[in-house]
């Protein structure tokens, strides 16, 4: 009887020691994220000595899967591996007159069978284990990770899977649950933004995260653009926990082929969050933390697994933390609990996830507004907060996704995702607070608020590998659906008030009733079908990816009676062209056409031509980039090229007129150049430009800076082992905050510092965090949404936490 070996960051030791005392009975199995075999070749120094041994360890550094069947191995023996190899190449040696061979599997992994005619397994009896699973967050040095375990090298690719960074042809970096927690990122915008490609937009004190992506926004706002485990539709609106999450990953361009069109039509990029899974040692850690002024909080973090092969494993995080924040006036509560539920056999994979998040604020920020003609004034210190102690937001997510995987043969792999979630959110706040003068005046006025938004997703596809000659193809067909609801009401106060941004002002409390009724006020359902072949041929150095998706958008807006005002239903087709080159085994130049989708407009009632509907908006990128492994480190550089259309008003007709180009240059150094230093550095030069428009042609777009760089770097003390000295720099340029070029703000840069320092308290370790966030307390704009909200930078704020394994 088969089984999956899949070590995605598992000491070898520990499961050897767990085989040998395990007692006779059924197959092993050690499962873990699979990772498609990447064509570039690796330091390997694998000892000569049992084969299953070697395969474990091999598995472990390549980061692949492997399966076979332990009676087969038996007492065989393997000749080791020392040196530079692919991984067929390493297969091969590892396997060398053993009579087995390895053979390719539809999701990237291997399977290891008898050779034809072969007697391999046939000369001893041999003692059959019960499972051990091995799976989990890449160790520190791991070949399947780059600088010191915290950058990762796969990211899932919707229907390419998980894919090597070296064989993506697209750009992507993907930051694991190490990062997350040395960065003590307490939500995704906390970490998203240490690449220099992405730009937060919004506050930690505000109402949701959003951000920039090489230029175009990215709003987790009331349909959250963010994907959970591949599937939109899932992952908590307006702002995402990181406690339950093993990887953030960023696909930078639009990715419509691969992933399907974003519900808020996001074009410059996405962003995946892959959830933790049980790991093959029963593991439990607890935390605690603190954050500026008072903000306490903890965690846990369980994982069990259990059955006769261990087949069923149960992780579960859980944190809570509340207390005054750095802004005056203002505290925060948040909790949040994920089960993650998962199954594993030789043939069916399937799991379950279920989470429970909610936030309270007092006194929430909101970006900051201007009107024009007026100078901008200086920011405000960061502390400042214009909103009141009796305003509030509230939102509760609740989520669940079921995935399941089915191996029907080496050559094909079914699979099924269906899931959703439901966010509840009640606000009671300034809605646009709009600097009225070069004073810093503010004129306000408040709205009580109800959103409901209900989502559901469903996906069902094939994987599969076949041969034509010499060619390889990797085949992946997908059908999708996604629908999302929305309910909302509102009250207006009727009174308008003034504050200061340098001088708040303590304003008497308003009472605004709740509104009598959350009307549904819109519906869409997004549909399609892709596919997408990826061929390869030169042993893996050339690889040629081809996809087309079809998408369908329908959306009705309703009235406060129910009665339908607006419908729209379009479709499009979106292709995909990939390229990828290994002229060296260390090298990787890609290209790309890919395009984005995001819904057309309707006209408006002000329009001679209202109620037209539009065809949804293609984004089209091109790119050219070069990867390289220079040791320790890798290296990469892109050009690209973005256009998106967009519709304006001209002489009364709306029609589809406008255009924003965004042309760019990004570097990324990843890695440890040298021993106990490890760096995380990028930069992006962006020329964004208006390139068609009645009234703003060849004007720069609102918050697109020319420039923006993070350098950020950890060094491992020689002087005191365990203790690690962090640092980290975000620039970013001046942006224009209006259509017409005439209201700018300058550019700003933050610091950072920290250490971390990891002890043994007996049998158990324990690791401190302390960091220091604009540890110069530099005040300034930090950022401007595409609306031209202003967002002030944060005050100096100091994170520190422990997590003790226990």
């Amino acid at each position: 009887m088969s089984v999956i070996v899949a070590l995605a960051l598992a000491l070898a030791a520990p499961v050897r020691d767990a085989a040998a005392q395990a007692p006779a009975s059924a197959p092993v199995s050690a499962p873990v994220s699979a990772l498609a075999s990447a064509p570039d070749s690796r330091m390997y120094a694998i000892t000569a000595g049992p084969l299953d041994s070697a395969l474990i360890r091999f598995a472990q550094l390549s980061g692949i899967d492997i399966a076979y069947d332990a009676a087969m191995l038996g007492r065989l023996q393997s000749p080791g591996l020392r040196g530079r190899f692919t991984i067929p190449d390493g297969l091969r040696e590892l396997l060398a007159d053993s009579g087995l061979e390895a053979v390719a599997l539809p999701d990237g992994g291997y399977r290891v069978r008898k050779r034809e005619g072969s007697l391999a397994g046939k000369a001893e009896a041999v003692q059959t284990l019960p499972t051990v699973t091995v799976s989990g967050s890449m160790l520190p040095g791991d070949p399947a990770t780059v600088s010191g375990g915290q950058l990762a090298r796969v990211t899932r690719l919707g229907l390419l899977g998980n894919t090597d960074v070296m064989d993506a042809p697209v750009s992507t970096v993907g930051y694991t649950a190490q990062a997350i927690q040395d960065q003590q990122a307490r939500t995704v915008g906390d970490m998203i933004e240490s690449d220099a490609s992405v730009r937060s937009v919004s506050k930690p004190g505000g109402i949701l995260d959003a951000y920039t992506i090489r230029g175009f926004p990215f709003s987790n706002g009331n349909f959250g653009e963010i994907a959970f485990d591949g599937m939109y539709g899932v992952a908590s609106n307006y702002r995402v926990s990181t406690g339950y999450v093993e990887r953030i990953e960023l696909i930078k361009g639009p990715a419509a082929v691969l992933t399907g069109m974003a519900p808020g039509g996001s074009v410059g990029g996405g962003i995946n969050i892959v959830p933790k899974r049980a790991t093959g040692m029963d593991a439990t850690q607890i935390g605690a933390g603190y954050a500026s002024a008072a903000q306490i909080g903890g965690s846990v973090d369980l994982s069990r697994r259990f059955g006769p092969k261990r087949e069923f494993g149960v992780r579960f995080n859980g944190g809570y933390r509340s207390g005054d924040t750095g802004l005056d006036q203002q505290s925060r509560r948040a909790g949040v609990g994920a089960l993650a539920l998962d199954y594993q056999d030789s043939r069916l994979r399937a799991t379950l996830d279920a989470i429970v998040q909610r936030e309270s604020i007092a006194a929430p920020s909101r970006l900051l507004h201007i009107v024009p003609g007026i100078g901008v004034p200086d920011a405000p210190d960061g502390r400042r907060n214009i909103s009141q102690s009796w305003e509030s937001s509230g939102i509760s997510d609740q989520s669940a996704l079921l995935r399941a995987a089915y191996q029907f043969s080496e050559q094909l792999e079914g699979f099924v995702h269906a899931g959703g979630g439901r966010t509840r959110v009640a606000r009671l706040f300034a809605i646009a607070p709009t600097i009225v003068n070069e004073q810093g005046d503010v004129a306000v006025f408040d709205t009580n608020y109800r959103f409901n938004v209900a989502r559901a997703s469903a996906e069902t596809g094939l994987r599969g590998t076949f041969d034509t000659g010499p060619v390889r193809h990797r085949i992946g067909l997908a059908f999708s659906g996604y629908r999302d609801q929305l309910e909302r009401g509102l009250v207006n106060s009727s009174v308008t008030s003034l504050t200061n941004i340098y001088a708040p002002v303590t304003l008497p409390p308003q009472s605004i009733a709740a509104p009598d009724d959350v009307p549904k006020i819109s519906q869409t359902t997004l549909s399609g079908m892709a596919l997408v072949d990826t061929l390869t041929a030169w042993d893996s150095r050339l690889q040629l990816t081809l996809g087309l998706r079809y998408q369908r958008i329908r959306s009705d807006n309703f009235g406060p009676d129910g009665a339908t005002t607006a419908r729209y239903g379009q479709g499009a087709v979106t292709p995909m062209l990939g390229v990828v080159v290994h002229p060296h085994d260390n090298i990787a130049l890609y290209a790309n056409r890919i395009e984005g989708l995001s819904k057309g407009d309707t006209a408006p009632t002000s329009a001679t031509n209202a109620g037209e509907v539009f065809a949804p908006y293609r984004a089209i990128q091109y790119e050219l980039g070069a990867k390289a492994e220079l040791g320790r480190l890798i290296a990469t550089a892109s050009v690209f090229q973005i256009k998106k259309p967009g519709g304006e008003m001209s002489g009364g007709v709306f029609a589809v007129g406008g255009e924003q180009r965004n042309r760019g240059i990004e570097l990324g150094f990843y890695g440890a150049p040298l021993q106990g230093i490890r760096v995380n550095a990028s930069a992006m030069w962006l020329d964004a430009t208006i390139t068609r428009s009645s009234v703003s042609q060849g004007k720069v777009p609102i918050g697109a800076p020319s420039l923006q760089g993070n350098f950020g770097v950890e060094w491992d003390t020689t002087w005191l082992p365990g203790l690690t000295l962090t640092g980290a720099m975000a620039y970013t340029g001046g942006q224009y905050v209006d259509a017409a070029n005439t209201q700018r703000i300058p550019a700003w840069t933050r610091f950072d510092l920290g250490l971390r320092y990891r002890a043994e308290l007996g049998q158990h370790t324990a690791t401190f965090r302390i960091s220091v966030r604009n540890v110069l307390n530099r005040r300034g704009w930090a950022a401007v949404d595409a609306y031209g909200g202003l967002a002030p930078a944060d005050p100096r704020t100091v994170l520190a936490s422990v997590a003790v394994d226990l």
